[in-house]
């Protein structure tokens, strides 16, 4: 049997992978691709734990860009994030898999609030745990709910999951000529102006030494090999690129 390096992990989830070909909305088959990943994942023996996006429902970008109000626009993001939770819930669970939905923002008919202790103690049943609705105040994406959950429920990496293998010196898919980074330190990240994971969330990382694994979910072994340590995508920590 696969046993996980970690005990406890965090596992970032764009909303993108809840969407199917047309990239908007929820797609059920999508869904269970990545639940199959999960559950692989959680009979390893590992404490896992999920902050999801919505990016698949919602663009908060986009309704600036229109002249929405921000705190608006944001707080429209959280609720659509957990949708995302409760559609990722109820394909965990068909699957067999027990899970918790916690939301930042009170929503007590469908999710519990959230509450560390409460968290904390699921993982420790075994129960995979899906944080809702960000940090729950406008001005903050869920890449900087990722690293704050992570760091209250004492999370020994934060695995950010993406659409390619780890971080490149430029985007791979318009310049193919890229240098992909096994190894970057939070200071090299920063200064890069990596993409991947907002700066908010990378001083965090930096300011309480949790490590960072970006990596591509596909094949659908993926998940199951970073949480064994396997060096699939690239490490963001205190040690530089060149060491």
């Amino acid at each position: 049997m696969t046993v996980a390096s970690y005990k406890r992990v965090l596992l970032k989830l764009s909303g993108d992978f809840m969407s199917g070909s047309t990239g908007y909305g929820v797609d059920p088959a999508m869904i269970d691709q990545v639940s199959s990943q999960i559950m692989r994942a959680v009979e390893c023996g590992v404490e896992l734990a999920i902050v999801i996006g919505a990016g698949n429902i919602w663009r908060g970008g986009d309704a600036l860009a229109r002249g929405m109000d921000r705190a608006t626009a944001d707080y429209m993001g959280m609720v659509a994030t957990v949708i995302n939770a409760m559609a990722l819930q109820d394909s965990l669970e068909r699957m067999g898999v027990i899970t918790r939905v916690q939301t930042a923002i009170e929503m007590r008919a469908v999710a519990e609030p959230y509450i560390r202790r409460r968290a904390i103690r699921h993982l420790e049943k075994g129960r995979v745990v899906i944080f809702g609705a960000g940090t729950g105040n406008p001005y903050f994406t869920t890449d900087t709910a990722a690293a704050l959950r992570a760091m209250e429920i004492e999370a020994d990496v934060l695995l950010k999951a993406t659409k390619v293998d780890g971080i490149y010196s430029e985007d791979p898919l318009k310049h193919p000529d890229a240098i992909r980074f096994d190894r970057l330190s939070y200071i090299e990240a920063l200064n890069m102006g990596v993409k991947v994971m907002d700066s908010t969330a990378l001083s965090l990382c930096m300011d309480n030494g949790l490590p960072l694994m970006v990596f591509k979910l596909d094949p659908p072994d993926s998940l199951v090999r970073a949480i064994t340590g396997e060096p699939i995508g690239t490490i963001v920590s205190h040690t530089p690129s060149n060491a």
